[in-house]
């Protein structure tokens, strides 16, 4: 955890990279408390001072949320994901929804012309776990299993700034979808927008692959009206 001795930068900014970094590289975890004041001063070698205000830059990202008298969590795994997650609990399901709509569309049109065979084989395994999960009652793993087909169409797109955006969004869209299943009357395993847009995505038919996200969002869109 030790900084570098670099002067180049100053220090509350070296120990919020160093923060980050824990965070993207995955030894704190989402929704983990980190180690205390106490441990995290004596680690990096620094005032309680400096490591509050790196701190309270991760926490004003969204990335980090102190409770005060509990200790501080990973709320998002970095500073885009803190900001869609801020940002989704000020709008309706129904304005998430038409962001989405913008964003599948574009993702499937693009997979659809730029998709591999490798990216159609690892669609169909996701779909696979899916499938296995919600009839296990794993909604848990049903939606991460969801949310990971929609990062792969982002992938398989070969555009990496939309593939980083789905992997952004991927904190507040899992709890969406655990928020839907907890509703009732959702089916997790609906083949319009997956399994029929990976044929289209293989086939290379970027309208059809375009047109199945749309039944699917639709349809998501009268199951909130109801």
């Amino acid at each position: 955890m030790t900084l570098s001795t670099s002067h180049r930068q100053p220090l509350a900014d070296e120990v919020t990279a160093k923060l980050r970094q824990m965070v993207h590289s995955g030894e704190w975890t989402l929704d983990q408390r980190i180690p205390s004041e106490p441990e995290l001063m004596q680690g990096l070698g620094v005032s309680r001072g400096t490591l509050r205000e790196a701190i309270k830059a991760l926490a004003h990202s969204g990335m980090l949320e102190v409770r005060r008298g509990d200790g501080t969590y990973v709320r998002a795994t970095s500073e885009m994901s803190g900001a869609a997650r801020r940002m989704y609990q000020d709008h309706t399901d129904e304005h998430i929804l038409e962001v989405r709509l913008g964003l599948d569309t574009q993702a499937a049109r693009l997979a659809a012309r730029n998709a591999t065979a490798d990216d159609v084989t690892a669609l169909r395994a996701v779909l696979a776990t899916r499938e296995v999960a919600w009839t296990a009652g794993d909604f848990e793993g049903w939606a991460r299993a969801d949310w990971d087909f929609h990062v792969r169409v982002a992938k398989a797109s070969g555009n990496p700034l939309l593939h980083e955006l789905y992997v952004s969004f991927g904190d507040v869209f899992h709890q969406d979808l655990l928020k839907q299943q907890r509703k009732g009357r959702l089916d997790g395993l609906t083949k319009e927008g997956h399994g029929a847009v990976v044929d289209a995505i293989e086939a290379h038919d970027a309208d059809s692959a375009v047109a199945s996200v749309n039944q699917n969002l639709n349809t998501c869109a009268e199951w909130l009206r109801a």
